[in-house]
């Protein structure tokens, strides 16, 4: 098993990507091939001395690198030598098994998809997501890679994020649950009612629509929605994390009383933030590709960096692209139907 890792890509790199690799390295034994400038890696990699001689890194040159603020476009089309464009190659010749990149995620999927291309039974590859709930973690998919999806796109992303958290996420039997604006049979769009027909006549474990309020309850393991509606749950919820954390430190420091309390409770605090923290996931797959990536946050610590090594690494072991396939087998005719209805609907109007 071998990771390309985008050492260009994200707000701090060259130095906490490699920082990650490192720690991949030396704690998994995972080999790791840092794409990007020579130079730069190189001169990363120095600061470690022969602390990393033996460990299973290489260097790939990279000489562009696609800026976070640039069109996916640009990694197609004119920086055909970018440091995601080249670590998807190694993946393409069989010199890499996944990547892992932290830049610029649009560019990554579009690259991903057009190297790579898609599963058989794929119409569009999604964005998974884990969040944390009252139990261990749930995922959600689409996370912002498809703003615009039809029911047959949902009902796909409701079979990826299955499978994804039967060999992932351990749940044996997972609980996929249509994210709405309500938990009653007439609640939802025209999206979401026909994806909810769909999904009852699949072999999941479907057990309806859910409400935003159930993510972190423990009681779905899958939620399914849109690129557009999981995106703004996404960035909802980091957002409230942080306010949340800022609310509380001001209110411990407020007093000597608050301060004592604060001082008892400090492991309590501290298992509530690893929770929380989005670095002790990684990343998000992109699922659907014929291929593994591993999409980081922009802000990424050594930490995420080395965890989402680890997950492309675990992706491979437990075969996930192999268990999606017999899973779109088994559940073919659902993307027929919602596909069926759609057209039906077209050509009324």
């Amino acid at each position: 098993m071998k990771v390309a890792v985008d050492a260009m890509g994200g707000d701090f790199a060259p130095q906490v990507i490699v920082e990650g690799a490192v720690l991949a390295a030396k704690e998994r034994r995972i080999p790791v091939i840092l794409v990007g400038d020579k130079d730069r890696v190189t001169y990363e990699l120095s600061k470690y001395g022969s602390c990393i001689k033996d460990l299973p890194l290489s260097l790939q040159h990279a000489s562009t690198v696609v800026g976070m603020h640039e069109s996916p476009s640009s990694a197609l089309r004119r920086k055909k030598d970018s440091s995601i464009r080249v670590a998807f190659e190694l993946v393409k010749k069989g010199e890499a098994n996944g990547v892992v990149s932290a830049g610029n995620s649009g560019a990554a999927m579009a690259v991903g998809m057009t190297m790579l291309k898609k599963l058989k039974g794929v119409d569009r590859p999604a964005l998974a997501v884990s969040l944390p709930t009252l139990t261990g973690s749930a995922i959600m998919l689409d996370a912002g890679g498809n703003v615009d999806c039809k029911p047959h796109h949902l009902a796909q992303f409701a079979i990826m994020g299955s499978v994804y958290a039967i060999n992932i996420l351990k749940k044996e039997l997972p609980r996929v649950g249509l994210l709405s604006n309500g938990e009653e049979e007439g609640k939802g769009n025209e999206l979401t009612r026909e994806t909810h027909d769909a999904l009852k006549k699949s072999s999941l474990n479907y057990i309806g629509y859910i409400e935003g309020r159930d993510i972190y309850s423990g009681d779905v393991d899958v939620v399914v929605c849109d690129g557009f509606v999981g995106n703004v749950v996404l960035k909802v919820s980091e957002g409230l994390i942080d306010t949340l954390g800022m609310m509380l430190k001001r209110e411990m420091l407020s007093s000597p009383l608050s301060k004592l309390g604060y001082y008892l409770s400090k492991d309590a605090f501290a298992k509530i933030k690893k929770r929380v923290d989005y670095s002790e996931y990684g990343g998000a797959p992109l699922l659907g590709i014929d291929g593994i990536c591993i999409v980081s946050h922009g802000a990424s610590s050594a930490k995420a960096i080395k965890n989402a090594i680890c997950l492309a690494c675990d992706y491979a072991h437990q075969k996930v692209n192999i268990h999606l396939l017999e899973s779109f087998e088994n559940n073919k005719d659902i993307s027929k139907v919602s596909k069926r209805k759609r057209l039906k609907v077209i050509d009324t109007n």
